[in-house]
C-alpha cells in the first residue's frame, strides 16, 4: 500500500439514537454522507476497498463507490468497539465509564481501550502490506481517530460521520509504532 483514504461510515440508526453497539443499517442522512463521500473520494485512484464487518461500514462502501468497479473486502480487525453489556445503551454511558477506569480494564462483557487500539494495529500492519497502491478504508470513528491522534485520548470523539482523510504509507506505519507504542505501555 502506497497510500490510503480513510474514511467513517455515515450515519446509522443507533448513532442517530446515541447508542452504541448493534448491527443498524444507514439513516438516509448516512446514505447521503455515503454518496457524498464518493463525490469527494471520486478523485483517489482505489484498487480495493476494505471495511468492517459492520453493516453500515459495509453500505457506505458500496454507495461511495457505486459506478466504480473497486473489490470491497471485509477486515475484521477495523470493527467498532467491542461494548459489550454497553450494547444498545447511550454513548454517554460508555464514555462515562471509560472516564473512571483505566484504559486496560474490560467494559463488562467487551474488550478494554488498549485492546481495541491494539486490534486497530494489527488491522493497519495487513493494510500496509497490501499489495494495492491505492487502498480506501471504510470503518468506524475511533479507528480514525486512533491514527491521527498522537496518543490515544481517555474519552475520544469520533470524526464526523463521513469524513475522510488520506494518508501515506509512511504517515500510517508512523500512526501504527505510535499505536504500538502506547498499547505496549499506556502511559507513555
Amino acid at each position: 500500500m502506497d497510500e490510503l483514504l480513510l474514511a467513517r461510515h455515515g450515519e446509522s440508526e443507533a448513532g442517530a439514537a446515541g447508542v452504541v453497539g448493534g448491527d443498524p443499517p444507514l439513516t438516509a442522512a448516512g446514505r447521503m454522507q455515503a454518496r457524498a463521500l464518493g463525490d469527494r473520494a471520486a478523485a483517489f485512484p482505489a484498487d480495493l476497498c476494505l471495511t468492517s464487518g459492520a453493516r453500515r461500514a459495509r453500505e457506505t462502501a458500496e454507495l461511495a463507490l457505486a459506478g466504480r468497479s473497486v473489490p470491497i473486502e471485509i477486515l475484521t480487525e477495523l470493527g467498532d468497539v467491542r461494548f459489550g453489556d454497553f450494547d444498545g445503551r447511550p454513548l454517554a454511558d460508555y464514555r462515562d465509564w471509560v472516564g473512571l477506569h483505566p484504559p486496560s480494564e474490560r467494559a463488562p462483557g467487551g474488550e478494554s481501550r488498549a485492546e481495541t487500539l491494539s486490534r486497530f494495529a494489527r488491522a493497519f500492519r495487513v493494510v500496509l502490506v497490501r499489495p494495492e497502491r491505492h487502498v480506501f478504508v471504510v470503518a468506524h470513528g475511533l479507528t480514525i481517530r486512533s491514527l491521527l491522534d498522537r496518543r490515544p485520548q481517555p474519552v475520544v470523539a469520533g470524526a464526523p460521520y463521513g469524513h475522510s482523510v488520506r494518508l501515506t504509507h509512511v504517515e500510517v506505519q508512523a500512526a501504527v509504532e505510535r499505536l504500538e507504542r502506547w498499547c505496549e505501555d499506556p502511559s507513555w
